[in-house]
Parts: C-alpha cells; structure tokens; sequence
C-alpha cells in the first residue's frame, strides 16, 4: 500500500500530480495524472496534452488512492524507476 512514508520506493504512474514548485515558473500548477517516468522526467497527461517536467528542478504535490496529499521534492526521485522501487531510501 503506498503511504506518505514509502511513496519514493512506489510507482508514481496512475497518480494525480501538481507542480507545486518548480525552477521554471511556467511549469508551477501543472496538474494531471502521471502517465510515463524516466530517470529524469515525469509525464503528465493534463486536458488532452502530454507534458513533461524535469524532476530534479520541481517539487510535486501527489494524491495518493486513500485521497492523502503528499509533497515530494523531485530531486528524491531521481533515478530509474525500476531501481527506486527495489531499493531503501532513507529520508
């Protein structure tokens, strides 16, 4: 089950997200739901576009199922999802 303690070490993908802060002011407010992630890069599809933001410059905020808010700095999701999921991130 995903919670505000674990959510690094889960798969963001089919999670709503905002950019709740960002190095690119244009990107602040970005909302939608996570449809791809690379080491780098979140995806988000938002009213019918495909956008993608750089995680190590922004901060997220991530609704999980159970309808909690979680404020995730971008930086401590950089690296390869398939890795981040199978390994302890301490915090």
């Amino acid at each position: 089950m995903i919670t505000a303690a674990n959510i690094c070490r889960h798969e963001l993908i089919g999670l709503e997200a905002c950019v709740s802060g960002s190095k690119n002011p244009s990107q602040v407010g970005i909302a939608g739901t996570i449809v791809g992630e690379t080491k780098q890069m979140i995806t988000l599809r938002s009213e019918g576009r495909v956008l993608h933001v750089a995680k190590n410059t922004a901060a997220f905020d991530l609704r999980l199922p159970d309808d909690t808010r979680v404020r995730v700095d971008g930086s401590v999701l950089v690296m390869r999802p398939e890795k981040r999921t199978s390994m302890r991130i301490k915090i």
